[in-house]
Order: structure tokens, then C-alpha cells, then sequence
């Protein structure tokens, strides 16, 4: 019985080892020190090659997990990632470094990378050469920068990625506003004015600054005329002409330019539901 088991155990011996050395020869996973992963994805990041790049530092990464590289090889990959246009394994990394590393030093560079890598998830390579209205997408992502970008300011205020930060957190608070007015317009056409009102009152309390307040004031008013309400179409429209005196849908007198019942058309549901479905 031994004599006949041991053909079969040499075969079961050199399968494994053929196996092993087929791994060993993998040229994605190099038998390499960790200075040496570490020094190649520098060399590939200087040569533009992000797909090398992550390779390398994936490959630190999984087998020198706590080595003295470990922490700026994390650090390199969220940024490899964004170059090779990868906005949420970016996130994600960076995301993941931030849950790991709360202590570390350059943790400000992590956060403005979660949001930077956010902000751009949305954005593909068609939209770097093509425009778009970015109000007509999910408006997800660009919720999520802001928050990631608040994050960086309010735990690092004196960050040198601050000041960068700040001025997007401005773009995507207009661009956010900017997609709550078109919504309220949007009900507005439908004769949803219940809906309206509310939309262009959102925008009026949270986007105070925005350059979408004075559309959003003219929408509520109009949206109050068309429900009757009088004495709030009145205080809206004195809002609007105290600090928005040039805006087109007021006369010279600055009272409000509509007609009642000329924008949209309302159903049946939309009258029971008072304009919040439909």
C-alpha cells in the first residue's frame, strides 16, 4: 500500500511546488524588500505610470502592513488613484486612511483628498472637454465633498489645503442651491406651488449667500399668489425688493410681475395632495 501511495504523494509534492514558484514568478507580485516596493512606485509616479504606481504600493501594502512605509505608501496610493481618474477607490483609501489613522500628521491631507476625490467622482473624462449642467445629476456626490471639505476646516482651520477648500465648498454650495431652485421652478411648471414654496424657502434658510436667493424669493412669491396666501406673497415680494431692487421680475414700482394662473397646470392629484405629489 506504501509503494502505491508514493507516486501519488511526489505528483501532490511537485504540483505544489510548480504552483508555488508560478506565484512566485507573478510579475504583479515581486519578491521585493519594502524600500524596494516602496522606491519603485516613487520611480513609477515620477514617470506618470499610476497603474505601476498602485501596483507597487498595493503590493507594500499586503506584505509590510506595518512597516516605516506603510503609512505614506497609504498616503501615495489615495493620490495615485486620483491621478489614474479613479475618484472612488481614491475616496475609499482615503476614507479608510482617516478611520486608521486618527493621530497621524498629515491627516489634513487625507480629508482634502476625500473631499477633492468626492467632489470629482461625478465628473468623468467626458466632462473635463464637454460641459454640463451639473444640477441635472446626482447631487450625492457633491453633498458629500462638502461635508468632507467642512470636516478638513473644522478640525484643521490652518491646513494649507484650508483655503483651497473653502473656495470649493463655495462652488458646491452655489452648485447645491443652484439644484433645489431648478427643482423649485420645476414644481412650479407643474403647479405643484405647495412644493415650490417650499423648495424656494429652502434655499432662501440654507443658501442664504447663494446667487440663487433672489430667483428663490421670486418662486415663492408667485408660488404664494397662486395659493391665496396674500400676506406671505406680500412679505416675500418686500424681501425681494429691499435687497434685490433690479430683479427682473419686479416693475419699477417693485411690485411683482405675474400673473396669477399663467405657470402650470394642476390635477387632481396634484390639488389634493396641496401640490406634494404630481
Amino acid at each position: 500500500m506504501r509503494i502505491r501511495l508514493l507516486p501519488f504523494l511526489v505528483a501532490t509534492f511537485l504540483l505544489a511546488t510548480a504552483l508555488l514558484t508560478g506565484c512566485a514568478s507573478d510579475p504583479k507580485t515581486p519578491q521585493l524588500s519594502e524600500r524596494q516596493f516602496y522606491e519603485e512606485a516613487q520611480d513609477a509616479i515620477e514617470n506618470n505610470n499610476m497603474t505601476m504606481a498602485i501596483e507597487r504600493l498595493q503590493g507594500l501594502e499586503s506584505r509590510y502592513p506595518f512597516g516605516r512605509y506603510a503609512s505614506q505608501a497609504k498616503l501615495d496610493l489615495i493620490y495615485c488613484h486620483y491621478r489614474a481618474l479613479d475618484y472612488e477607490a481614491a475616496a475609499a483609501t482615503a476614507e479608510r486612511f482617516i478611520n486608521t489613522n486618527p493621530d497621524h500628521a498629515q491627516l489634513d491631507y487625507a480629508y482634502y483628498m476625500k473631499g477633492l476625490s468626492s467632489y470629482s467622482v461625478d465628473r468623468g473624462l467626458i466632462e473635463r472637454f464637454i460641459p454640463s449642467d451639473f444640477t441635472e445629476r446626482d447631487m450625492g456626490p457633491a453633498r458629500e465633498s462638502f461635508e468632507d471639505f467642512n470636516r478638513l476646516i473644522n478640525r484643521f482651520p490652518n491646513s494649507v489645503y484650508a483655503a483651497d477648500a473653502r473656495q470649493r465648498m463655495i462652488y458646491l454650495r452655489n452648485l447645491l442651491a443652484a439644484y433645489e431652485l431648478k427643482a423649485a421652478d420645476y414644481y412650479m411648471r407643474r403647479g405643484a406651488y405647495v412644493a415650490a414654496a417650499n423648495r424656494g424657502r429652502y434655499v432662501v434658510e440654507n443658501f442664504d449667500s447663494s446667487p440663487s436667493v433672489p430667483d428663490a424669493l421670486a418662486i415663492m412669491a408667485k408660488a404664494y399668489a397662486e395659493l391665496g396666501l396674500e400676506d406671505l406673497q406680500t412679505s416675500t415680494v418686500a424681501v425681494l425688493k429691499h435687497n434685490y431692487p433690479q430683479h427682473p421680475d419686479l416693475d419699477a414700482n417693485g411690485n411683482l410681475v405675474y400673473e396669477k394662473g399663467k405657470r402650470g397646470k394642476q390635477t387632481m392629484l396634484n390639488v389634493v395632495s396641496f401640490g406634494l405629489l404630481d
